[in-house]
């Protein structure tokens, strides 16, 4: 299958057909959200300037690049960088600081035009590593989780919701403070949700080992389950992996994760036995009902494996792989390739 560089798609007849009229995207850490009427969203940063693409045909063509905003100072890189959700009727970007400030945008579906929200930190200069994760559900309610030191100046997972059409993200809740005192101090935080069920993943700090955690919310974020750890085996680590892994449901409706240890890369669900994949880091996973994708990166060689065919598709060379499942049952993963962007449909 092809790898596409981004480019900006033209529509020249009224026949549907699209000429291309090719430009290299520059661009760094990409993020997608795809909403219930399947309307793909591509946010992404350059600089200190946001963009998003976006694409009604199921990734065949992007629109040209919409600048969100501007800001200064923005974390990108190393799986900090503007993340997206999409809902029914609104969609929401965050991208955070180096001063420690989560800042978000929204979208009305069905006016156009991207404006600016309140922070989603309640209290100024919180989140200076610049990692987090934002999800959304049908019904227009969003939902985010950080790395946040407001806890004696040491990071922990933190949690906060939004009505898509309020001004104001609720009050900030802690989720998880580790007994040692924080969690991995630059390991992205997931959030996936699946109906009721919320469910936060990140990778923890305890006893000097570097595992998966998870924990779950069945009342839109006021209350979260004890923590438990995903997988069997363990990772005894003095040092940041920098490497969150992915979090999902399988087509039961249990906790899914796919992460790195050490050099290896594995898949593992609630009540089974973990599965090794590979060796590789920068673990991307998706999954809807019985589809399952896990992509990685190995020396700057990105693979993705169909978990239930076992087929591994080569990618091609970049960093930061992101793989969705589109609502045509296909798979799309982006990444970027010396701050270009580019995609594959699988």
């Amino acid at each position: 299958m092809k790898v596409f560089y981004l480019f900006i798609f033209f529509c020249i007849s009224v026949t549907g057909h699209s000429a291309l009229s090719e430009r290299i995207i520059q661009g760094q850490q990409p993020n997608l959200s795809i909403d219930p009427k399947g309307v793909i969203r591509v946010a992404y940063g350059n600089g200190e300037k946001i963009y998003c693409l976006t694409s009604t045909n199921n990734g065949i063509s992007f629109s040209s690049a919409v600048l969100v905003a501007e800001l200064p100072g923005m974390h990108l890189g190393h799986t900090r960088g503007p993340q997206i959700a999409s809902s029914r009727n609104f969609s929401f970007i965050s991208a955070m600081d180096k001063g420690g400030n989560i800042h978000s945008y929204r979208l009305n579906h069905s006016k156009g035009g991207w404006t600016r929200v309140a922070e989603i930190n309640d209290k100024k200069g919180a989140a200076p590593e610049g990692l987090m994760a934002i999800v959304a559900d049908k019904e227009d309610y969003f939902y985010a989780t950080w790395l946040d030191i407001r806890e004696g100046g040491k990071n922990n997972i933190y949690f906060s919701s939004i009505n898509g059409k309020s001004a104001k993200w609720k009050a900030n809740s802690l989720v998880y403070k580790s007994p040692d005192k924080h969690v991995c101090e630059c390991c992205k935080p997931n959030i996936v949700l699946n109906g009721n069920k919320l469910v936060i993943g990140f990778r923890n700090w305890l006893m000097g080992s570097r595992d998966i955690y998870y924990s779950v919310s069945y009342d839109k974020g006021k209350s979260f389950s004890e923590a438990a750890k995903s997988g069997n085996g363990t990772w005894q680590l003095n040092a940041c992996p920098m490497d969150g892994g992915s979090l999902g449901f399988n087509s039961e409706g249990k906790v899914s994760a796919a992460w790195r240890r050490n050099g290896d890369v594995y898949y593992w669900s609630e009540n089974q036995a973990e599965l090794k994949l590979s060796t590789g880091r920068d673990v991307s996973m998706a999954q809807k009902k019985k589809e399952i994708y896990v992509a990685w990166q190995d020396k700057k060689i990105l693979s993705a494996i169909n978990l239930n065919t076992k087929k591994i598709t080569l990618l091609g060379s970049g960093v930061s792989p992101k793989i969705y499942i589109l609502d045509n049952g296909k798979a799309i993963c982006f990444w970027e390739d010396d701050k270009v962007l580019k995609y594959k449909i699988i």
